[in-house]
């Protein structure tokens, strides 16, 4: 990673915290003003954070996320950041899981105050969901 962009991943990685920790006071501080661009997986979209817990809410019970990975660039005036790792928590019914890999991209604006413009996120838990209703038939 570029290290004069460590601020703007350590930016990311505070915000996902944020949201993990469900301070969302915190969390809307690194997000620009007005309408934020988030887009989940399925192109699902939202404008801002109260959008996503409303959506999220029924989808785990709990979710975290261990980090494994983060690079940052500039390209198109702003900065990109790119958080890879693996997500664990526990599905609406409780049962624990672990290891769902994702991706968490984020636009930032270089200019102070930074603050986050987009996010895109990918993650396989579809995928793992798809494969515990093929075992539960089997």
């Amino acid at each position: 990673m570029n290290s004069d962009l460590t601020w703007a991943s350590d930016l990311a990685v505070a915000y996902l915290q944020a949201m993990e920790a469900r301070d969302i006071k915190a969390a809307r501080a690194l997000v620009a003003d007005g309408a934020m661009e988030i887009v989940f997986p399925g192109g699902r979209r939202f404008s801002g954070i109260d959008e996503i817990i409303r959506n999220s809410s029924g989808r785990y019970r709990v979710v975290r996320k261990h980090i494994e990975n983060r690079d940052a660039w500039r390209s198109d005036g702003c900065v990109r950041v790119m958080i890879t790792g693996t997500l664990y928590g526990e599905w609406p019914d409780g049962t624990a899981f672990e290891d769902i890999r994702f991706v968490d991209w984020f636009e930032i604006e270089e200019a102070p105050p930074a603050r986050i413009l987009r996010q895109h996120v990918w993650n396989d838990s579809g995928e793992r969901l798809v494969a515990m209703q093929g075992d539960a038939k089997g």
